[in-house]
């Protein structure tokens, strides 16, 4: 593409889609949340931390930290087949390593915790929104962490760089697409995966996008977060005080 003046959404370039945000939405899951930019809808459940098996893979110094990313059929146009596949597995890798770092899993020797994602609707930036999903649930289950993780998809479109690009734009010839993750109180940077070209000047302005869009990630995961105990403090109040 030659040049790209304006978006297909009519976004600006600056301008991520609509974000929502919410928690305990699978009532038998430790912990889980449901995470949706445009589109694209993520859902992720935490189960433990539990004893891992087979006892060959247990750590005794520390525990694991195990995910599992996947796409459901219906969450393309075209029916996805259903099923592990290589990109399900190194989606789950890199989210493991996303998610890592914030983690305090020491307490729990020889288990692990389980995070499952589900895609169940697509268009674009789906691994960034299972992470957001991930550390979300993770938070929710009350497993350790020191901080929260947001990712966005940033990238560069007919010589434009933008934030939060949508399949449309991520299937322009030309177009390179960078997911970064982020710590949410010191903007430290969990993930970054480069695919394309980008001049110095246009990594640092990617780089001032995805800390921008981070940040607002992390508000409204801390909001979903805070509406969520609020209701079960509201809930509890009613039960012995009326």
């Amino acid at each position: 593409m030659a040049s790209y003046d304006k978006r297909f959404s009519g976004r600006k370039f600056d301008d991520m889609r609509e974000i929502e945000a919410k928690v305990g939405i699978i009532k038998r899951a430790d912990g889980s949340a449901l995470f949706k930019i445009g589109d694209t809808i993520a859902i992720a459940a935490v189960y433990g931390p539990r004893e891992l098996h087979p006892r060959f893979l247990q750590n005794p110094e520390t525990g694991i930290l195990r995910c599992n990313y996947d796409m459901t059929s219906f969450s393309v146009p075209e029916r996805k087949r259903p099923g592990p596949n290589r990109r399900g597995v190194e989606i789950s890798l890199v989210t493991e390593k996303a998610l890592l770092p914030v983690m305090e899993l020491k307490q729990f020797a020889n288990s692990v915790v389980d995070v499952f994602i589900e895609i169940v609707q697509a268009n674009a930036g789906t691994r960034c929104a299972g992470i957001s999903a991930a550390a979300l649930a993770l938070a929710h289950a009350g497993i350790p962490m020191k901080d929260l993780v947001a990712a966005i998809s940033v990238g560069k479109v007919g010589g434009k760089v933008l934030i939060d690009l949508d399949k449309e734009e991520e299937d322009v010839e030309d177009a390179t697409d960078i997911p970064i993750a982020m710590t949410g109180r010191k903007n430290e940077i969990t993930l970054l995966q480069l695919d394309g070209n980008l001049t110095k000047k246009e990594l640092v302005e990617a780089m001032k996008l995805a800390k921008q869009g981070c940040e607002k990630i992390n508000k409204i995961q801390q909001k979903a977060l805070k509406d969520a105990y609020k209701s079960e403090v509201e809930w509890i109040t009613n039960i012995y005080y009326h």
